[in-house]
């Protein structure tokens, strides 16, 4: 009996002791990151049969187990994946808000100095001061655009390398996960089966820090090893063994870094942007996406088209010199790249038709074979949208049109179509003598001095078919009250009459023009319109104005430009549509802080959860501390008193 009594005090001191241990091991690593507190599982030793019925004899620890939650673990690498997608998106969308917001520096209001500076030379065209202040104005905003498109390209190249740097983090995860899987396997078989709770949670660890980079899902095999996959499905880890991700440059477009994964065969394939929703990598590339992107094209298109508004009215006018303006804006033309894998050599040529409507999208042109005809089929990739298939050129599409230069193509290639990526960039301005400043109008009209009724022949003002057809010299109407029209316009040219409720007449060249007050008279470019009631042989004069020292016709009609509709497809002003650019991104900027302060929210309830179960709380470790150590004490009593009771029994016998 004192012999079982013996054993069954050094069981307890065994039991106790190994409590002791692992309490004072989840007391060392209270702040260890990713540690679960164990628990020693103590189970009865079982009794010993007797004729008094079964008599115990102690205990043991049976396992050492985590104190674990898979659900809640799973929740939270979810979560804070969806974190660190959203912080990383709107600290780089911020980037981007602050500097359109820019009020006193940015685009919109160096824009407002170039048109008010553009006022000042149709108040004062004989003022070299006034049109060096437009050319100087027209400098910094151009520089202004340029800028921006420079920061924007520094965020892109930035953008670049935190991928670059994320795959890297990845494949160190995954190849440290791989190993552990590894070592887990081999320590349970070592341990007949025990579980390794301290490398299980730094697996757990791993791939909570690994779901902060990118959005991951992890499926446990039956021995126990994770299979690690990105959120789309591709393989990560499995098992043992680690694939690789690399940062290359994306075959459709060279200056984008995109994600390629490196399969266990050999094989690597370039994924989608879309293929990562979470961690940083899913910020970063949702970032690019939904908004560096489209302002980098939306703050083209906005150069593109002030550019060429700006260029269409500078030409219909005359400078000092009397010659015809000249582009006032250098202007970018939409760029086209052919994707690295294609077979085919075809190069297109692409210019600019309609910049009233370019849009902030990006394009791919697709090849097929239909029949045997190559098929182009473009589609609009802001919103997926089909643009048409052609089987011949010019391919036109959203104010953009594309030519065959070079080469051909080959079924299977594709093209990616970039209309106002480089318009900012490329925005320059061209005139910067002050005396080549077309600020006059081309025409002059004039009404005789003796002329005896009430006519009077306004302003006169040209179309862009006019520098094809400039007046070869004065024009002289001479009007007959006895028909009622007006002669003397070009024998080679006829007249259109636009009259005030939209109708128009066609006059055949040589003939008299019916004369209607009010009505518009066009013929080569020019309009004129005629007031009054004009008196038999009264004259009026067109001529080509030579000089235009004291003429701002032009002028006004360029700072009019900032008023007119210019932009999707005649619906928005300049101001108007850089104003919704900066509104859409101050918007999704407020929208991802609303989103990342209420996921951070759920990810901080799910993680007092998951530590509610998992994590160390001090006091309760002391308190099992003395518990413990107790036991310990009181199972050493037991064995002393087992000994004592041996030696009363060897006394006896003596």
């Amino acid at each position: 009996m004192s012999g079982s009594m013996f054993y069954t005090g050094l069981s307890g001191l065994s039991v106790a002791r190994a409590a002791l241990m692992t309490t004072a091991h989840n007391t060392a690593n209270v702040y260890t990151a990713g540690y679960s507190r164990q628990v020693a599982q103590i189970a009865t030793a079982g009794g010993i049969a007797s004729g008094s019925g079964f008599i115990g004899s102690g205990a043991n620890v049976t396992t050492v187990s985590r104190s674990y939650d898979r659900y809640l673990t799973a929740q939270l690498a979810a979560a804070q994946s969806q974190s660190a997608a959203l912080a990383t998106n709107g600290v780089q969308v911020n980037r981007i808000d602050m500097l359109l917001a820019d009020k006193t520096s940015g685009i919109a209001p160096l824009m407002q100095s170039f048109f008010t500076s553009v006022q000042g030379v149709a108040n004062t065209p004989a003022d070299p001061a006034a049109r060096q202040q437009m050319i100087s104005a027209a400098q910094s905003l151009a520089s202004k655009f340029r800028a921006t498109d420079q920061y924007l390209s520094d965020l892109n190249t930035s953008v670049n390398e935190q991928i670059v740097g994320s795959v890297n983090q990845i494949n160190t995860y995954a190849a440290k996960i791989a190993s552990l899987n590894q070592q887990i396997s081999q320590m349970s078989a070592i341990a007949g089966g025990q579980p390794p709770n301290d490398l299980l949670d730094q697996r757990d660890q791993l791939v909570s820090e690994l779901s902060q980079v990118v959005d991951v899902r992890v499926l446990q095999q039956d021995d126990g090893k994770y299979n690690v996959f990105i959120a789309t499905g591709q393989s990560l880890v499995v098992g043992e063994h680690a694939s690789k991700m690399a940062a290359v440059a994306s075959s459709s477009d060279p200056t984008r870094q995109v994600v390629a994964l490196s399969g266990f065969a050999g094989n690597t394939v370039e994924l989608d942007d879309g293929a990562f929703t979470g961690g940083v990598l899913g910020g970063l590339m949702a970032f690019r996406k939904d908004t560096l992107i489209p302002t980098q094209n939306a703050v083209g298109r906005l150069a593109m088209s002030v550019a060429d508004a700006v260029n269409a009215q500078h030409k219909l006018g005359v400078d000092l010199n009397g010659a015809l303006g000249q582009n006032f804006f250098s202007q970018a033309v939409p760029g086209t790249i052919a994707n690295a894998g294609n077979t085919g050599n075809l190069e297109f040529g692409a210019t600019l038709t309609d910049a009233s409507k370019l849009t902030t999208s990006d394009y791919n042109v697709s090849v097929t074979d239909v029949g045997g005809t190559l098929t182009y089929t473009v589609t609009r990739l802001s919103d997926r949208t089909p643009m048409g298939s052609f089987t011949t050129f010019p391919i036109s599409f959203d104010g953009v049109s594309l030519t065959a230069a070079s080469g051909t193509a080959k079924a299977g290639d594709s093209f990616l179509v970039q209309p106002t990526r480089t318009g900012a960039r490329d925005i320059d301005v061209q005139v910067r003598d002050p005396a080549r400043v077309a600020a006059a109008s081309p025409v002059i009209t004039g009404n005789t001095a003796g002329n005896k009724g009430t006519g009077a022949l306004g302003a006169a003002t040209v179309d862009a078919a006019y520098p094809g057809s400039p007046l070869a010299g004065n024009l002289t109407l001479t009007f007959n009250a006895s028909t009622g029209t007006l002669s003397g316009f070009p024998a080679g040219s006829a007249v259109t009459v636009t009259r005030a409720d939209g109708t128009a007449t066609s006059y055949p060249a040589g003939t008299p023009v019916p004369y209607t007050a009010g009505a518009k008279m066009s013929f080569d470019g020019i309009t004129v319109a005629m007031t009054g009631a004009p008196a038999q042989g009264d004259t009026f004069t067109i001529g080509k104005n030579t000089g235009g020292v004291s003429d701002g016709g032009n002028a006004l009609l360029l700072g009019a430009l900032q008023r007119k509709t210019t932009m999707s497809n005649g619906t928005a002003t300049f101001n108007g549509a850089y104003s919704q650019l900066v509104s859409d991104v101050g918007n999704r900027a407020m929208s991802i802080k609303v989103a990342a302060t209420t996921q951070d929210s759920v990810t901080g309830q799910i993680k007092a959860s998951q530590r509610a179960i998992s994590g160390v709380i001090q006091d309760e470790e002391t308190s099992n501390l003395l518990m413990f150590q107790q036991m310990y004490q009181a199972n050493a009593k037991v064995i002393q008193t087992a000994s004592a009771m041996f030696d009363a029994i060897l006394g006896i016998r003596s």
